[in-house]
């Protein structure tokens, strides 16, 4: 069965037998996502992909506690935007490398990562963090924009134009439909800007990317159904990455 850390005691944990265990830690941003998604988007999309990935470790008898999640890391490109906040890439490398730290001293032999934050920076910061800690214990990171991990995701991704559009759109409409604004993603216009060819070509904001509201997509095609699939196929990454860790 899943787990929540933060709602064990610690007595709870102590009792926990860790051979076969590990720590799922959430990895977002809190920065711009369009007009119609909350600034915690990205947190939400990894908080969906940690809980599914330690349903399906859970499956094949892994025991898998999902961590609170890392909120805060570098996040440049939505600067502009109120709400956002970004730090120093090497103070998320940092921070990452103290929590992992304190999860191994805790008897965890491995700690995966389930980020949602594609920045290159933010992405580079985590890279950073998994050598740092090579010696001191597992530390899996399935990168999601790189392959085979990106060709399972869907067109809108694979195509750059996804922030806040309809891939990360459907999964806060899937996870927290609360917090997704219906009436005003359906006036949003679709904005085909590829970001990740912008930052290929060296832009360093949203703004200069070709994306003035602070999304990229289709916002206005975001359906919970494409969301839940979408959660369903990260927690698969997410699982066959510390199964193959474990030797499994």
């Amino acid at each position: 069965m899943r787990r929540e850390l933060a709602e064990l005691s610690y007595t709870e944990l102590e009792a926990l037998d860790k051979t076969n265990a590990c720590v799922i830690l959430p990895v977002g941003a809190t920065e711009a996502h369009g007009p119609h998604l909350p600034l915690s988007t990205d947190v939400i999309i990894a908080g969906g992909m940690a809980r599914a990935g330690a349903d399906a470790l859970a499956e094949r008898g892994v025991l898998a506690l999902v961590a609170p999640a890392l909120a805060y890391t570098s996040a440049g490109y939505a600067a502009g935007f109120a709400g956002t906040v970004s730090i120093r890439p090497e103070t998320a490398t940092e921070l990452l490398v103290d929590v992992c730290r304190a999860f191994f001293g805790h008897g965890f032999p491995l700690v995966a990562l389930a980020n949602a934050h594609l920045e290159p920076g933010h992405i580079a910061s985590l890279e950073a963090a998994v050598t740092r800690l090579a010696a001191e214990g597992r530390v899996v990171f399935p990168d999601v924009t790189r392959k085979p991990w990106a060709l399972r995701l869907t067109d809108e991704f694979k195509s750059g134009a996804c922030h806040a559009g309809q891939y990360e759109g459907s999964v806060v409409r899937a996870e927290r439909p609360e917090l997704f604004r219906a009436e005003i993603a359906a006036e949003l216009p679709e904005n085909p800007a590829s970001l990740s060819r912008a930052i290929r070509q060296g832009k360093t904001s949203f703004e200069a990317a070709g994306g003035p509201r602070a999304y990229f997509g289709a916002p206005a095609r975001a359906t919970a159904e494409e969301g839940r699939e979408t959660v369903g196929v990260l927690g698969a990454i997410l699982c066959e990455a510390v199964l193959a860790a474990l030797g499994r």
